[in-house]
């Protein structure tokens, strides 16, 4: 019934139709996944694709591909899925009586009363404690940039509240794993990983103003700020500004990376990936549209597909 608050086992009203949480995960278990937003994994992606194009670039600049390459690749799958989960019980926790105020959001488990606050925060710890054994078994360079990024983690949730570029934080913490992944198989920086990490910043920018735009009624009415209520009206101006710098600076991090060692055709095939990456994301603005929901999360959603590009002509320039 219509008014009716959300039982403990109540659907998230964002999550992906028919998803494994809501049909087979124990029900003692769902408000935990839930939490993790495993109830919709794919924008996971987002945060694991920049770790695979960071550990891609690398091995190309490089040319010496190696064993634990593989042991990286996994590593970050499984860490991507996990620090995902404990960055978004985080920020169930800190935006838990916002959440309550907002109709997409208020049949999540903390505002649900599926989950405490106190059970959410040992769920939090578990998961992180999980990621950072895995991080151990990688390079002391990784290491470092892997604690290093728990502080943009922690800063993200409170963006919202000081900023009108909160996504900026979040692009500065969902694609931090470009360097990590970079330093793993280097044990340093250097600047392509750098410009990967700021074209994977872009990007962001582009998908979480698309993700912002359902929830700008609510967040106006109880102050929350975003770049999707900054841009208003002028916000496919805004995304085309975010498309064209994410492409340019993830080609110029690919030609700073491959120009030494690659060859011609490998060269070639790694730069096709950010031209077609701007193709798809001039795609989603052909759809765009302000006043309605339902299309800007599927735009949204899209980007799974968005990130995904660049990561397979990456992978093809490896067998160049």
């Amino acid at each position: 019934m219509q008014g009716q608050p959300p039982t403990p086992d109540t659907r998230v009203a964002d999550a992906e139709p028919g998803n494994w949480v809501d049909r087979w995960a124990p029900p003692g278990l769902r408000p935990y996944l839930r939490l993790s937003r495993l109830d919709r994994p794919s924008p996971a992606l987002l945060l694991l694709y920049p770790c695979w194009w960071g550990l891609a670039l690398a091995i190309l600049a490089g040319q010496d591909a190696r064993w634990e390459d593989l042991w990286i690749f996994i590593a970050c799958g499984i860490g991507a899925f996990l620090m995902r989960g404990a960055g978004c019980t985080w920020n169930d926790v800190t935006d838990r009586h916002f959440d309550a105020q907002v109709a997409r959001t208020r049949s999540r488990p903390i505002p649900s009363g599926a989950v405490s606050v106190r059970q959410a925060l040992a769920w939090m710890v578990l998961q992180a404690l999980i990621s950072f054994g895995i991080l151990l078994t990688l390079h002391p360079a990784a290491i470092s940039l892997g604690v290093l990024s728990l502080l943009l983690v922690a800063i993200y949730p409170f963006a919202k509240r000081f900023t009108w570029w909160p996504q900026v934080f979040l692009g500065l913490a969902f694609n931090w794993g470009a360097l990590l992944a970079w330093a793993a198989h280097t044990g340093a920086l250097h600047w392509p990983p750098v410009l990967l990490y700021l074209s994977g910043i872009s990007w962001t920018l582009f998908y979480d103003t698309i993700y912002a735009h359902q929830d700008t009624e609510d967040d106006a009415l109880i102050g929350v700020k975003s770049t999707a209520r900054l841009f208003g009206t002028e916000t496919v101006r805004w995304l085309k500004y975010f498309l064209v710098l994410t492409v340019f600076l993830m080609g110029l991090a690919i030609i700073t990376a491959l120009m030494p060692k690659a060859s011609v055709l490998a060269l070639a095939l790694a730069l096709v990936g950010p031209w077609a990456m701007g193709w798809h994301m001039a795609w989603q603005l052909r759809g765009f549209d302000i006043s309605d929901p339902a299309k800007m999360l599927q735009l949204f959603r899209a980007n799974r597909d968005t990130g995904l590009i660049p990561l397979i002509f990456l992978g093809a320039a490896l067998f160049a």
